[in-house]
């Protein structure tokens, strides 16, 4: 696979998925635009990967109303971009009795509100090349109840369900768009949650392929940012271990 003249825009890219990815995109020679909401997280970037071939793109998507200010005066439309790949995701663990508004709020508007903003930059006219490919990352907990996880889980399902609406609003501008369903990934952030933990991880239970890589959902993004899915939009496609079987 072969990402030579394609621009990719990978935002959360620091860590987890996103970084795997972005390593693996610089490896196949694509040129990519990596975004980063920490100070520590560009500088991991910046450490990463070569400033003379890749951009870097710090806002707070915590923060949607400042993306595209943020977009203008870092990238503007120097370079069309031919995909699209979002793997931020703020997590949240709350029961309803201390998950105020203001929670909820912050965690739609990282998960789904930037997300829209995001797309809404890209596909403007002379910002994007034909055959486009946008992909989200979303997670088991939008189709799965848990305890806990309200705020997250509906971020996650919306994110799904705009994916099917701007499937068919953007076909006619040749603009394809995607969500992965991911289970269980040992990333940073699985880390952090098995530190909080007294017991073992219950979701591991029912997803009976075991703990995924960040490898195993990159290579899925490379599939849909590539040329092999182009009869592919509107989809939620798995890479959960068999976890909603």
């Amino acid at each position: 696979m072969n990402f030579e003249n394609k621009v990719i825009v990978i935002c959360g890219a620091s860590k987890g998925i996103g970084f795997n990815l972005a390593q693996t995109i610089d490896a196949l020679g694509g040129t990519m635009v990596l975004h980063a909401s920490s100070d520590e997280g560009i500088q991991k970037l910046k450490g990463t990967f070569e400033p003379n071939k890749h951009v870097f793109f710090q806002a707070n998507f915590a923060e949607p109303t400042q993306l595209e200010q943020a977009w203008q005066e870092q990238i503007g439309s120097a370079q069309k971009v031919d995909g699209f790949v979002n793997c931020v995701g703020l997590r949240s663990r709350r029961p309803i009795n201390l998950l105020k508004s203001e929670l909820v709020l912050e965690v739609l508007s990282a998960n789904f509100v930037s997300h829209l903003e995001m797309i809404r930059i890209l596909t403007k006219k002379n910002f994007y090349n034909t055959g486009l490919s946008i992909v989200g990352i979303s997670s088991i907990a939008a189709h799965s109840g848990g305890a806990g996880v309200t705020a997250y889980a509906a971020s996650k399902a919306a994110m799904e369900a705009a994916t099917r609406c701007l499937a068919k609003e953007l076909h006619k501008k040749e603009i394809r768009l995607n969500t992965i369903v991911c289970g269980q990934i040992h990333t940073e952030a699985y880390d952090a949650f098995m530190e909080t933990k007294t017991d073992s991880d219950q979701v591991l239970e029912r997803q009976f392929m075991g703990l995924g890589k960040p490898q195993e959902v990159t290579d899925i993004i490379l599939f849909l940012l590539g040329n092999q899915s182009r009869f592919i939009t509107g989809a939620s496609i798995p890479a959960d271990g068999g976890y909603l079987v």
